[in-house]
């Protein structure tokens, strides 16, 4: 018994001895594990310190669903951490001599961290860190997730905060972050293409060793991974660094571009320079000649620059003088001289801010309208307006002074260059004519219409002109009239203001005052538009008439204007029952109406509208102006393409700069969502040219356009339209899948155009580029536009 005893206890002893034996020999293979891991880890980490902060942000991805799209753009969005690319901000501001001991630091703290909690810690060339943390995605992808946004720092590699942040961002928006980004872009712009060229190739370079190093770039979306994400995105870094480091790589001859040869010249607009298709026209007497008709087949031809052409001088100078060069006409100076509209000094045309009814200044004008109708409200309540006939837009241009976003347009030619001009000085406009179409806006937008002798016989035929204005014209909104009828006592004009008296009564506009501004020898008529349909109700003759139910007011692309008025709209959940928030909270809070429906993706729309403003917060703040090699210094006209709620413009609000939303026509109709948070847009189909003179804009932004546009039309043709608006020198940044993206670089690249940015992961792409100074030598006849 004692020998089996003694036995069983030495069986133990040899038990926890191989026990022993085993956990030891474990452990050291553990241990030979990790040293193994680590001597990967800790150089590539070293590495990731030295690369510029990159943006993650969340999908935003053109599908044919449109449900899905939403989806995969916005109900998932993790978080985002980019800076721009450190050799752009070295090139563009000498970048701080202290950064290298501190990036050292920065590699020792690294190193000594514990790897399961480790944070790489990212400078940008001003010093400034960030924190990236491993991302844990909210489980059930929900938009404005209150789970997301009040959790602590358990994020992805390559994260720094999620969507439901970026409301923080907010108050980083302002002058501090404007200054930020003055100091890391020129300070002086370029007349020719060789250094941007040069700027280009280098940072492009660096930026795809930043990739290569690992640093997630500013993309669509940061999908939670098994270990691997870094290596499976450097390998696809490394082959798009490979397809970028020449353009001579490009098959030159798929593009073989020519200069548009026109009677227009410089200044082709292909859809109302038309000259075959207007030289068809049975009658001009509704201003058919100054409508669209666009030719059977967009043109992709390129648009010669003008002799002597310059960069733009940049707001807020702008506004008071801009190249002659540019834009060289002289006939307005020659008309309109005498009223201060402008005038031509030395190698610049110069803008006193006068009118035709304000030759003392259009802000002496702003004030006397405000002092005859205090409930006007300048940014306040009145922020939306319409300037109809607006010359060279200085009232809308001294309007920003007041917080105000106008929508100026005029035809093209009837004053010479006017909305060229108004373009060139900074100042939003458009071309079009009140002819025999509506307005492509929708109904009831506009808390205010103006119209300073603006050319537009309101009188005619039953007012039919003016029932356009009231179909635009939000209820309750004011239509400011300053024309000699108002206060001139000639036959003519009496004749005219008898007129007008008759038909708006008939339309129940209530003539609330007419003010007399003794300095410049005028008056105005300010009309108000009623909030309910009592008085359409009790006329005693139906005139002019009520719309039928079936006419939508809001649509507006090609439809014939109609005689007859619509209903306002009364319902405690109907747009336009209520006036919208004052300025500027109506910018952020969701439109009333729309908690009543689902969204244009299927979910709420209210939800949608603060997810899309909170991902378009996050995307700028956090990657587009500082992540793209963009110099936002000399940026101010901005064209969304497809701008959706307006959530990019929105996130840009304090920035000096303004955003022509458009909705393109066979997209969801958000457009009234623009208007209603104090934004304006219009609506176009992309597959035509766009109503503006040829370098119009800095910048481009086409989010999940170009991709749906191959179905319909050339995409060919639709980059010459882009390169048409585009001001040399300025930007296009194309988000959409892979396949598009990479079509759109190799345009780019036989146009002679900067690839800035390029990025791509799985079928999301990300390109920002830029546009030269380069025209092709050949050239190619457009015979419809000859006269």
């Amino acid at each position: 018994m004692a020998l089996g005893k003694n036995f069983r206890g030495e069986g133990r002893k040899s038990t926890n001895y191989y026990s022993t034996v085993f956990v030891a020999v474990f452990v050291g293979f553990c241990l030979v594990g990790i040293w193994i891991v680590m001597s990967f880890i800790v150089p590539f980490q070293n590495t990731i310190v030295q690369a510029p902060e990159t943006v993650n942000e969340g999908k935003h991805i053109v599908n044919n669903n449109a449900s899905t799209h939403f989806e995969d753009s916005l109900g998932d969005i993790p978080v985002e951490s980019t800076k721009v690319d450190s050799q752009t901000q070295k090139t563009e501001s000498e970048s701080q001599p202290e950064n290298e001991g501190d990036r050292k630091g920065v590699e020792k703290l690294s190193e000594d961290s514990p790897e399961e909690n480790k944070q790489e810690v990212v400078r940008d060339s001003s010093g400034q860190s960030s924190e990236k943390n491993d991302l844990e995605k909210d489980s059930d992808g929900n938009l404005n997730s209150e789970s997301e946004s009040n959790k602590s720092t358990d994020n992805n590699l390559g994260a720094e905060r999620n969507i439901g942040e970026a409301t923080d961002q907010e108050e980083k928006f302002g002058e501090a972050e404007e200054d930020k980004t003055e100091n890391h872009v020129h300070s002086e712009t370029k007349e020719s293409t060789g250094e941007s060229n040069l700027e280009s190739h280098v940072n492009n370079k660096v930026s795809k060793e930043a990739f290569l190093a690992g640093t997630q770039p500013e993309t669509l979306t940061e999908v939670a991974t098994e270990n691997g994400t870094w290596l499976t995105q450097a390998a696809e870094s490394q082959h798009e660094k490979e397809s970028q480091k020449s353009s001579a790589s490009v098959d030159s001859s798929k593009y073989d571009w020519k200069l548009c040869k026109t009677s227009a010249g410089t200044e082709y607009i292909p859809c109302l320079d038309n000259v075959k298709a207007i030289r068809m026209l049975r009658s001009i007497k509704h201003y058919q000649h100054r409508e669209r008709h666009c030719p059977n087949e967009a043109p992709t031809c390129l648009v010669p620059l003008p002799e002597g052409y310059k960069i733009p001088i940049r707001w807020p100078q702008s506004r008071e003088k801009i190249w002659f060069n540019n834009a060289p006409h002289t006939k307005l100076v020659e008309v309109k001289g005498h009223q201060n509209w402008v005038k031509v000094t030395g190698e610049y045309l110069t803008f006193p801010g006068g009118g035709t009814q304000f030759k003392n200044g259009a802000l002496h004008y702003i004030e006397f309208i405000q002092k005859s109708l205090r409930n006007i409200a300048w940014g306040k309540r009145s922020r939306v307006i319409l300037d109809v006939g607006c010359g060279v837009a200085s009232f809308g241009g001294y309007l920003f002074e007041k917080d105000v976003l106008t929508m100026s347009f005029a035809p093209k030619d009837v004053h010479e260059a006017q909305v060229q001009f108004a373009l060139e000085r900074g100042i939003p406009a458009t071309l079009g004519v009140m002819g025999t179409k509506r307005l492509p806006y929708p109904g009831s937008v506009f808390d205010l219409i103006h119209c300073a002798r603006c050319r537009v016989p309101w009188h005619i035929e039953g007012g039919k002109l003016l029932l356009e204005l009231n179909r635009v014209l939000r209820p309750g909104g004011y239509f400011v009239w300053s024309a000699t009828p108002v206060y001139q006592k000639d036959p003519e004009d009496v004749g005219i203001w008898k007129d007008m008296v008759e038909i708006t009564k008939s339309m129940c506009w209530d003539l609330v005052v007419i003010g007399k501004d003794k300095l410049n020898g005028v008056a105005a008529a300010i009309y108000r538009k009623p909030t309910d349909n009592e008085c359409y109700n009790r006329r005693p003759k139906n005139e002019p008439p009520i719309c039928d139910e079936s006419d939508d007011p809001n649509k507006a692309w090609n439809v014939s204007l109609q005689n007859c008025m619509h209903k306002v709209q009364v319902g405690a959940s109907e747009r336009g029952s209520v006036w919208p928030e004052q300025w500027p909270l109506r910018l952020e809070k969701p439109p009333y109406w729309l908690n009543s429906q689902v969204g244009v993706y299927g979910r709420e729309a209210s939800v949608e509208f603060t997810a899309d403003y909170k991902h378009w917060k996050n995307v700028i703040s956090h990657s587009y102006l500082n992540g793209m090699g963009i110099n936002w210094a000399s940026i101010r006209n901005i064209m969304d393409m497809n701008a959706a709620y307006g959530g990019f413009a929105a996130a840009l609000k304090n920035w000096k700069v303004w955003v022509m939303n458009v909705v393109p026509f066979d997209f969801p109709d958000t457009l009234p969502i623009i208007y209603e948070r104090g934004l304006f847009g219009i609506y176009h189909d992309w597959c035509e040219s766009f109503s503006t003179y040829p370098r119009s804009y800095d910048l481009l932004h086409a989010d999940s356009l170009l991709s749906k546009l191959k179905d319909r039309c050339k995409i060919v043709a639709v980059i010459a339209e882009v390169d048409r608006m585009l001001r040399p020198e300025g930007y296009l940044i194309v988000r959409d899948n892979v396949e598009t993206t990479s079509e759109i670089e190799s345009i780019a690249k036989s146009l002679h155009w900067d690839i800035r940015f390029t990025y791509s992961k799985g079928d999301e792409g990300l390109l920002c580029i830029q546009k030269t100074f380069w025209r092709p030598t050949k050239v190619e006849t457009i015979a419809a536009a000859i006269v």
